[in-house]
């Protein structure tokens, strides 16, 4: 029998093919499964038009039947059948379908779907097999057909025996390597576990015979094993249901079979969306932060399906990077079963449906902070830092979206609190939002800065994470409010300034003095407005602050980023009346007061000593 040619196409393009969009081989059978239900779902199209078919459900199937004897495995299904000009023009061209030709010849009811759009999963086959053998006969057909093909080298049609309509597709599979074990897809407990991974929620009973134990008759203690038909997959996938019809339970239940996790879920989400571009969704906010959330090792995405059939395990395209910690699944009618992860970041259905589920996210979210409260504030101890990148990331391009999500500890309320709960008690006349840095809440209660502003009964924000001040320095406002660092050079408070500059012009040249001891170490040495009763602290000016010299320098890459730094002395300590005496007096003194007024706000900033032997040294001069 003289062996056909595959139209136009070369071994070399169908390798290529095959190994750029299927990067796992078991994808194969999820490929021949999905061909199987389409051919299942063409009986059923063609039985909604033709009243001389009837379409009982319970004679359709798909069935796995695997021979370790022979090393074969086939996938046989009771669907439409392929005549042999079907035979020869959908599988003797790559990329051709019958599915997208039958999509286009039939009006599709029923919210029924063809996956099967470009015709090419049939040939991942070739990636586990060396024959591919095609045994099928059509509906209204009494002749069948045999197909057969080693590879892009050309294939066989020859007339064959089959008694029932439908296809069987059997797959010799290649010899074991040291790379490679195929006889993996001969077992059952392994092609079970493809199945439920990628084809669970195919609409069609996946059968297979499987070995079950059972004791034997008259025996207590001795059992025997014997072979029976199983149905693998579940069939009606949770997301297809109506929301009046599921339970808390059923989607926590969801939530622990998909391995999302070992918490209990904050929140789910269910979307059902029926417009121009149709998709399913579960989501679930978690409770708790992944261990391996900020490594390296953590994938984010959501698991991808096309009609019931897993596309792909992790789609990072269908969440941004801010909402990476949500979990769960989409399914969409519209998106192509075979499609490359290259191909759906272009795709527009894929970036219309994450575009809705990052704002869909976003008013649950919103939802749970003002109807949750405690659950909101559990969710964002986990994942309050992520939205803070989100903030940030891409120079604040969705800033607008998250500044309401945001949460910090207030001065005032000892607690979380929101952007526009701050806002909406600020007093008349305070003109900034106002915070402070520092690594933990009780080393911002002791700063020195935050003196000033909390005797004018401002509310401060308490900033603890090294992501906070970055992300406030993209936010710039919240609703036409300014934020302000307690250390900021200028804290807006008019009424001290005055009084300060008085004080300034006053004390210029021991302020100089000093200025010139310290060198290059800060920008300025003067009196300040916002000590009350510390002596010394630290302000700055410019977009550095000293939190932030922190975080730059803690970095692989330090680039020996600094704040400019301002010794400010509050000229009504004691402190700095030893200070005038010394200038007056004995400059050498002045000169070791300078330089423990400097060390000591650097110890209050968490800052290192340059010298601490030297400082040590100091401490020890003024005890004599």
């Amino acid at each position: 029998m003289a062996k056909k040619q595959f139209k136009a196409e070369s071994k070399r393009l169908l390798e290529m093919m095959i190994h750029s969009i299927y990067s796992q081989k078991e994808i194969f059978l999820r490929e021949l499964i999905s061909n199987a239900s389409d051919a299942i779902d063409k009986i059923y199209y063609k039985a909604l038009t033709d009243d001389s078919l009837t379409f009982d459900k319970d004679n359709y199937y798909i069935k796995i039947i695997p021979n370790k004897e022979n090393r074969t495995l086939t996938i046989l299904d009771t669907g439409i059948g392929m005549t042999k000009e079907e035979l020869e023009n959908n599988l003797g061209t790559i990329a051709k379908s019958g599915s997208l030709a039958f999509k286009n010849e039939n009006e599709l009811k029923d919210g029924h779907e063809i996956i099967g759009q470009f015709g090419v999963g049939f040939y991942s086959a070739f990636m586990v097999a060396d024959v591919v053998t095609v045994i099928s006969k059509a509906l209204g057909s009494d002749e069948a057909y045999k197909w057969e093909s080693q590879g892009a080298d050309g294939y066989t049609i020859e007339p064959c025996e089959k008694d029932s309509v439908g296809t069987e597709i059997i797959l010799k599979l290649k010899e074991n390597t040291e790379d490679e074990n195929y006889d993996e897809f001969l077992e059952e407990y392994r092609l079970k576990e493809i199945i439920k991974k990628y084809s669970d929620f195919i609409r069609y009973p996946i059968k297979m015979d499987v070995t079950e134990r059972k004791r034997k008759e008259g025996s207590e203690n001795e059992f025997e094993e014997y072979k029976e038909e199983k149905i693998i997959n579940s069939m009606v996938p949770i997301w297809r249901k109506n929301k009046s019809e599921l339970t808390d339970e059923d989607y926590e239940n969801f939530y622990q079979e998909k391995h999302y996790g070992f918490d209990k879920p904050i929140k789910h989400i269910h979307i059902s969306v029926d417009g121009t571009v149709r998709y399913q969704a579960i989501l679930f906010i978690p409770e708790k932060i992944p261990f391996d959330y900020y490594t390296k090792e953590f994938e984010k995405g959501l698991e991808l399906y096309s009609s019931g059939v897993l596309i792909m395990e992790k789609c990072p395209d269908l969440l941004p990077d801010y909402f990476s910690f949500v979990k769960g699944m989409v399914d969409s009618e519209d998106l192509s079963l075979n499609i490359s992860r290259e191909m759906l970041q272009q795709d527009k259905q894929l970036k219309f449906i994450a575009k809705n589920i990052k704002n869909k996210i976003k008013r649950e979210l919103e939802s749970l902070l003002k109807n949750e409260r405690d659950k909101y504030e559990a969710f964002y101890q986990s994942f309050g830092r992520q939205l803070k990148f989100g903030v940030y990331q891409d120079f604040g391009r969705d800033k607008e979206l998250l500044q309401d999500l945001l949460m910090f500890y207030s001065s005032k309320e000892k607690k979380l609190v929101t952007l526009n709960e701050y806002v909406s008690r600020m007093p008349e006349d305070q003109k900034y939002i106002y915070y402070a840095t520092g690594e933990t809440i009780e080393r911002i209660e002791k700063l020195p800065q935050t003196e000033l502003v909390a005797e004018k009964g401002y509310e401060i924000l308490y900033f603890t994470e090294d992501i906070d001040e970055f992300a406030i320095k993209m936010l710039m406002k919240y609703k036409d409010k300014e934020f302000k660092s307690v250390s900021s050079g200028d804290l807006g408070i008019e009424e001290d300034k005055a009084q300060t500059e008085a004080e300034e012009k006053e004390n210029k040249e021991l302020f100089d003095y000093m200025k010139e001891v310290l060198s290059d170490k800060v920008k300025d040495v003067r009196a300040s407005t916002r000590l009350k009763s510390h002596p010394v602290c630290f302000a700055t000016e410019g977009e550095v602050s000293i939190e932030m010299e922190k975080v730059f320098n803690s970095m692989p890459n330090n680039q020996n980023i600094k704040a400019e730094k301002i010794l400010e002395i509050n000229v009504h300590h004691d402190v700095f009346q030893s200070l005038k005496d010394a200038y007056a007096n004995d400059k050498e003194k002045l000169k070791l007061y300078t330089n423990l007024l400097y060390n000591q706000a650097l110890l209050i900033e968490g800052l290192p000593i340059n010298d601490p032997v030297e400082f040590s040294n100091d401490i020890c001069k003024i005890m004599v």
